[in-house]
């Protein structure tokens, strides 16, 4: 990236960390990513060249350190010192995104392969119980354009969550008939899960006891509990 020519600080920062794509792959190493395919799995409209090239120059700034697999080929990615203390500015980017900028979602914003990463990142464990529960999702409303499967799997234990994108083998203990954009909604906390299973948007299938404690799985997104600001007020003078 060319650089803006100025001394100060914020242009300085904003060189290495504002440009096209890298808050959200600074997202993912925030979020626990480490492996390659992880971080890649949220950015999918990301080329991997760009997303390789885009780890280098973190690395080269500073933000990010590699090292070799433990096991097998490829490289883990890791935060350093730097890289942490850009939390807060990720952190307070979502916030203010989700409080002033979410009513610009469209019918193009909506992935089920993303927010099903999402979902399957903050699964509440603790909560869990103690056997195996495959829950599969079953979208409809994807736009015809996307190009993503529309049912996938998690199969949730104690110890960890995995992500399907074919079924896993294991028989599945509950279903989860979903709006794309009202399963998202839920995600984000604009509207409870309860109403709109009443509402016949998202459906729930399997034995009651599990069906009854599925809603405490799901922590839903980390900015979920942000205030929004409706869009009269955003229009107002500061």
């Amino acid at each position: 990236m060319k650089g803006y020519g100025q001394f100060c600080p914020v242009a300085k920062a904003a060189e290495i960390v504002a440009e096209r794509w890298t808050p959200l792959v600074l997202r993912e190493l925030l979020c626990g990513g480490r492996r390659f395919n992880d971080v890649h799995r949220g950015v999918p409209l990301m080329s991997r060249t760009l997303l390789a090239g885009r780890l280098e120059q973190l690395e080269n700034a500073g933000i990010v350190r590699s090292v070799a697999k433990s096991r097998g080929r490829g490289r883990e990615y890791y935060l350093t010192a730097a890289g942490e203390e850009l939390r807060p500015l990720i952190e307070c980017l979502g916030e203010w995104g989700q409080r002033w900028a979410r009513a610009q979602v469209g019918s193009g914003d909506l992935d089920p392969g993303l927010l099903m990463w999402d979902i399957h990142r903050r699964v509440n464990l603790e909560a869990l119980p103690p056997e195996r529960v495959v829950v599969r999702f079953d979208f409809r409303g994807v736009p015809a354009s996307m190009r993503c499967p529309r049912t996938w799997w998690l199969v949730l234990e104690r110890r960890e969550v995995d992500l399907c994108l074919k079924e896993p083998g294991f028989l599945v203990d509950i279903v989860v008939s979903a709006d794309l954009r009202t399963l998202t909604r839920v995600w984000m906390g604009d509207v409870r899960l309860a109403e709109a299973v009443r509402a016949g948007l998202i459906r729930l299938d399997g034995p009651r006891s599990l069906v009854r404690a599925f809603p405490t799985w799901l922590t839903l997104s980390a900015f979920a509990g942000v205030e929004r600001v409706g869009a009269a007020v955003a229009a107002r003078p500061a």
